[in-house]
């Protein structure tokens, strides 16, 4: 069976060099082209089988486009894109194959589904709060990771995120409400990424935490959902189906 050709875009940030250093070790996929900003993307990926897009959201529109007109799977790891760029993601999952993954970690995804086990076992008596920390140099806040896991809270309870999200507190706030879902954004160091989620009760706490050690785990993860998401029909997909969640 031949490796799987990745066109790699954003090979120059912190995790498109874990990815390709986790690529050298995985005989199943090579990297066909290293695509940094200003490259023509169109051009970049005539060769490959799955374009892996880790750059910036700002490039949304651009490789989409690229994608739709090559016909080549795609699978997106940046986050905080604009209600425009997650249109341009759904255009394109109308042509190929997309797996946007707000973070490619396999632990993270096991959270994703303990977190809803938990909220559907615990009930709405158990107050909840998320707390992420990633290093300084992160731009966008909250992670894309807290947000899929409010989103999850906020689906099992059938509540609202734009509503019922809490964005840090500050003064007199008074009692918390029942159905509020407190976020909170840490930043400092080079910590690569900690996300906790809180069952507050009455006498009683259960915290659900994954912490990445180092970038490994999401380049693993991504090398993953590339070697899956090859033949696949279009549409949308996500690391859950990549796990079988």
């Amino acid at each position: 069976m031949k490796p799987v050709r990745i066109a790699l875009i954003g090979a120059g940030g912190r995790l498109g060099q874990a990815i390709m250093g986790a690529a050298k070790n995985d005989p199943d996929v090579v990297i066909t082209a290293e695509c940094k900003r200003g490259d023509a993307i169109p051009t970049a990926i005539q060769a490959s089988d799955t374009v892996l897009d880790v750059s910036h959201p700002d490039a949304a529109r651009q490789i989409c486009e690229a994608c739709i007109q090559e016909r080549k799977a795609l699978v997106i790891g940046t986050t905080g894109h604009s209600p425009e760029q997650r249109q341009n993601i759904a255009m394109a999952a109308r042509a190929v194959p997309v797996l946007a993954a707000p973070n490619f970690s396999v632990g993270v995804n096991a959270l994703y589904a303990l977190t809803r086990k938990a909220a559907e076992l615990l009930g709405v008596s158990f107050d909840l709060e998320i707390v992420e920390m990633h290093h300084r140099l992160k731009k966008d806040a909250p992670s894309g990771t807290a947000k899929q896991l409010a989103e999850i809270l906020c689906d099992v309870r059938s509540l609202d995120v734009n509503e019922h999200v809490t964005y840090g507190r500050q003064g007199n706030t008074g009692a918390r409400p029942t159905q509020e879902i407190g976020m909170h954004a840490i930043r400092g160091g080079d910590i690569a990424g900690d996300h906790t989620v809180i069952f507050a009760g009455a006498g009683e706490r259960l915290e659900l935490t994954h912490r990445a050690s180092s970038r490994d785990a999401f380049a693993l993860g991504a090398l993953r959902a590339v070697r899956w998401i090859v033949g696949k029909p279009p549409g949308v997909y996500s690391m859950q189906d990549v796990l079988g969640v």
